[in-house]
């Protein structure tokens, strides 16, 4: 059944769908009166709806009822990116998106080659798409950018971040493995990850993170690139903490 994204008001009756997502159902799904489709809010609800009118590059669609739907992993994670540039941060995004992150916070740290950007919305979008083509019931949170030494304000917005997750470091000058940061950890539901971007963080960010109670740790002998270590830190996690466990 084909699934979309819509900003909803709780238990609608009616849906209206126009612009990109209309377009996307009738050009390419080749949707028509009476398909079903399943229609999510990105925050959890979803709903069975049938479509009951094509026109005008518009559809109208009567909602049947809602349905359970949950596709989201066990543990939040909230992944801490060092902003990169180009198509390799839309890359990480889509990819972080389908391995279940919950959110993303790009910064700019001391060896981030960009230092603003204008590509928010666009992020926001290669998400939704992401969270729309696997299957997800929540579409990732994409914060704007930010720096990385902000977080760690005594003022910062995102001190609840520090009360409620828990937080891991992954940088290429080592660490302790991350089978000894799970013993440390536990049973984790939310978990913070910082990835640094193009030449990773620097002594003095690691010190920073661990200062507020970030383990630093290591994904073995080899350099990744900043993309590649985004996506196998967030495989790991989810395997470890989870629901990528494979059963082996």
């Amino acid at each position: 059944m084909p699934r979309i994204f819509l900003p909803l008001e709780e238990r609608p009756e009616t849906i209206h769908i126009a612009g990109e997502k209309a377009r996307y159902l009738i050009n390419v799904l080749r949707s028509h009166v009476g398909d079903e489709i399943m229609v999510l809010d990105g925050k959890g609800s979803s709903y069975n709806a049938e479509i009951t009118s094509v026109k005008n590059r518009e559809l109208f669609a009567r909602v049947k009822g809602a349905v359970p739907y949950d596709t989201e992993s066990k543990v939040n994670i909230i992944l801490i990116q060092g902003v990169l540039k180009g198509e390799r941060m839309e890359f990480l995004i889509q990819k972080t998106t389908e391995l279940g992150v919950n959110e993303i916070l790009p910064v700019t740290t001391e060896r981030s080659q960009l230092r603003e950007t204008r590509k928010g919305p666009r992020w926001k979008k290669i998400a939704e798409d992401a969270s729309r083509q696997c299957g997800r019931t929540h579409v990732p949170r994409i914060h704007d950018l930010l720096p990385f030494r902000e977080l760690f304000a005594p003022s910062s917005l995102y001190a609840q971040y520090f009360r409620n997750s828990r937080g891991l470091l992954f940088w290429e000058e080592g660490g302790m493995k991350l089978t000894k940061a799970r013993d440390v950890l536990g049973g984790c539901r939310s978990l913070m990850i910082s990835i640094g971007p193009e030449g990773g963080f620097t002594k003095e960010e690691a010190y920073m993170a661990r200062s507020r109670g970030f383990l630093v740790t290591s994904m073995g002998n080899r350099i990744l690139r900043a993309e590649t270590a985004a996506i196998a830190a967030t495989a790991l996690v989810q395997y470890v903490w989870g629901d990528l466990d494979t059963g082996i």
